[in-house]
């Protein structure tokens, strides 16, 4: 019988994964016999005669299940980038299983009593603050998930835990294959009057490749991003839009309204059983924000500094708008269009204007230049390590003296395997054991224009800092440098996990940085100055009516999370209105729904969190003004970034680490200032 490549050590360059030895039937087999070794893990810890300690009880269960988590890493991010119906299915059967092996855990009583024991004797332990920090979170893995409930009530935290893994995948699926399922082929190429050269090229390439006559417009988005901001033809951006709003909204199969209304529920439910008023207040207990009277207090905040420019700037779009087309009341879906009008008349500055500038090559270069600047690091393409699709590209990652900090992936084209988006993931965390530093294997996911017959991949401006962001959540996964695996990299705060991926972006905007990078692909010329001048200058153009999209997904997010009665909400799309009411600036589209697709919060893990952006942005903004203070490349600063923030993970509280860095707690006004919310002095 051939062995399983999942079950063994991975007998591969730098122990990564063996994509190409693994097929589809491997997965549930592996998991299988995974999670069998685990619970051995967890046996032995639990029959051991000593008296629990620290090393033989909470070091032990930090690193047990090291197999299992390699393999989940494996296939669930195969699941968001390379998916198919085979995956699929099996992720419906896994996910049951990992969370039923997850409430074994965290509901075994022998096991939570060793933990607690040496909790309630954590005093004269002499433990060091990341043992500490541990300690407390394993603690509360037990506690805050039924440890401390009765037998009845640990049966229906199992049955909830169960049927919420499986309507999240179902979620996911039914938004992929929503927008898998659009296509917009137009025939007619009056029809494309107003679209860039390159934006016509990539679409009729797709038609093509689909064996079309034509040009084919998607809801991925580097197909639907160019087509609703520069389409001269109204119709048909009105199509396009309401396409995408509406997925997942249209009551058939792929609909997820139930699908909301039960997660929600269920959540509720979860958090009531474990003495929570809301879920919430569940998720919140373990965030910088601690409360979600807190995070609206926040939120309401922003949203009476941000309304009255938000409102002017609407008003002064609609008039715009008015004034060249005769439109009298702009809708959704010509926002992006007479914005980026606009724009180009205050600033004349065309993202068109701008793409020469920014080969993807040449900004990935730029974002491993500005690493090195910073942290010294070292990105070497390779070829000797396997990937699980010919589009993502290999790196090495060292050190000045050359010693390996991490491997790095990168994913950078749409296709109908992966989910629409951009995000940082990792195959394997960074940890110490037996004295040995083993080094992390991380990946960034985006969804880029495909390089066309005729030109490379040219990205627009919003695409660099977008691969910035990504790349600055990668930093943080690169240079963790702590002990125990579940406090490594991005283990963090949820609300603070942004700081290092928004803080990153602000370079994208610095002169020093882009002279690194942004050099025009047939010339090579570098970015004119008064070009750089203009990014700057146009910043913050409609930063108001920005900051209020940002606040209504957040409050949005409370509305479905923080409210005490869920069961009473019957229609999700009053419900959303509801909510929306106070940020409102568009008229409502009936047949649109924003909650039906929205990943994040009933997919991803920022139920609760989603005013995280906004929360990390007011951190990015003070972060940053300290580099502005001392010099964007300035060593000093840079070191304090990478020793208290980047290598610490979730070591200690976040905001004892940020004040390490900044000598400070953040102040909100950097980011109003930077926002154009509030004056500068």
């Amino acid at each position: 019988m051939t062995k399983n490549p999942l079950n063994n050590s991975y007998n591969t360059n730098y122990s990564t994964a063996p994509f190409s030895k693994i097929k589809n039937d491997d997965f549930l087999p592996a998991f299988k016999q995974a999670i069998k070794e685990a619970k051995s893990e967890i046996d032995t810890i639990v029959n051991n005669n000593e008296a629990p300690t620290f090393k033989n009880t909470i070091e032990a269960l930090d690193f047990s299940g090291e197999q299992l988590d390699r393999i989940s890493s494996i296939f669930f991010n195969l699941n968001s980038a390379e998916t198919n119906d085979t995956i699929q299915k099996i992720a419906q059967e896994v996910s049951p299983l990992l969370s039923e092996f997850s409430n074994d855990i965290s509901l075994n009583e022998d096991l939570f009593k060793r933990v607690k024991t040496i909790y309630d004797s954590k005093s004269d332990l002499e433990l060091n603050t990341e043992q500490e920090t541990l300690l407390d979170k394993k603690y509360k893995s037990f506690s805050r998930n039924g440890a401390n409930l009765p037998e009845d009530k640990k049966l229906q935290l199992r049955e909830i835990d169960k049927k919420l893994s499986q309507l999240k995948l179902k979620f996911g699926e039914n938004v992929l294959a929503e927008t898998n399922k659009f296509e917009m082929l137009i025939t007619d190429e009056t029809d494309l009057s107003g679209l860039p050269e390159g934006t016509k090229e990539a679409a009729k390439q797709l038609a093509e490749s689909k064996d079309k006559e034509g040009w084919l417009f998607t809801l991925d988005y580097p197909s639907y991003i160019p087509f609703i901001t520069y389409a001269d033809n109204r119709e048909l951006r009105k199509k396009l839009a309401l396409a995408a709003g509406a997925k997942a909204f249209k009551g058939d199969k792929l609909d997820n309204q139930n699908n909301v209304l039960d997660i929600v529920k269920l959540r509720h439910q979860r958090a009531n059983l474990l003495g929570y008023k809301t879920h919430a207040h569940f998720v919140l207990e373990e965030r910088m924000a601690e409360t979600p009277e807190k995070v609206s207090a926040f939120l309401n905040e922003l949203l009476e500094k941000a309304k009255p420019a938000s409102e002017q700037e609407f008003t002064n779009l609609e008039n715009f708008a008015k004034d060249l087309d005769g439109i009298d009341h702009l809708e959704k879906w010509d926002g992006s269009y007479y914005s980026e009008k606009l724009k180009q008349k205050l600033f004349n500055l065309d993202d068109e204007l701008l793409k020469p500038y920014f080969k993807l090559e040449n900004v990935i270069d730029g974002a491993f230049t500005v690493a090195n600047k910073l942290f010294d690091l070292n990105f070497e393409k390779i070829d000797t390590i396997d990937k699980y699709h010919d589009d993502v590209l290999t790196y090495k990652v060292t050190d000045n003296k050359g010693d390996l900090v991490s491997i790095f992936y990168a994913d950078f084209f749409p296709r109908s395997g992966k989910r629409n988006g951009a995000w940082m993931t990792s195959y394997k965390p960074q940890y110490i054991k037996n004295n040995e530093n083993s080094r992390p294997h991380i990946s960034i996911v985006c969804n880029f224009t495909k390089p066309t017959k005729t030109k490379p991949s040219l990205l627009t401006f919003n695409e660099v800092t977008t691969l910035f962001h990504e790349f600055g959540h990668a930093l943080h996964g690169m240079l963790a440098n702590t002990t125990y695996p579940s406090l490594s990299g991005t283990s963090v705060y949820w609300d603070f996990v942004e700081l290092p991926s928004q803080v990153l972006e602000n370079w994208c905007y610095e002169k020093e940085a882009l002279e690194l990078f942004a050099k025009h692909y047939e010339t090579g010329d570098i970015i004119p100055m008064d070009l750089v001048e203009k990014i700057k200058e146009s910043a913050t153009f409609h930063e108001g009516m920005q900051t209020l999209r940002q606040i209504s997904f957040g409050l949005l997010d409370m509305s479905w999370h923080a409210i005490e009665s869920p069961e009473t909400i019957t229609s999700v799309k009053e419900h959303e209105n509801k909510a929306f009411e106070g940020t409102k600036l568009y008229p409502d589209v009936v047949e649109n729904c924003m909650s039906t697709s929205f990943s994040h919060i009933f997919q991803g893990g920022y139920s609760s969190g989603y005013y995280s952006y906004k929360w990390a942005e007011v951190l990015d903004a003070d972060a940053f003004e300290y580099f502005l203070e001392e010099g964007i490349f300035n060593k000093t600063v840079a070191n304090k970034f990478k020793d208290n923030v980047l290598s610490k993970g979730g070591t200690e509280n976040p905001m004892t680490l940020y004040k390490r860095f900044r000598g400070q707690e953040p102040k909100p006004e950097a980011l109003l200032k930077r926002a154009g919310l509030i004056e500068s002095n």
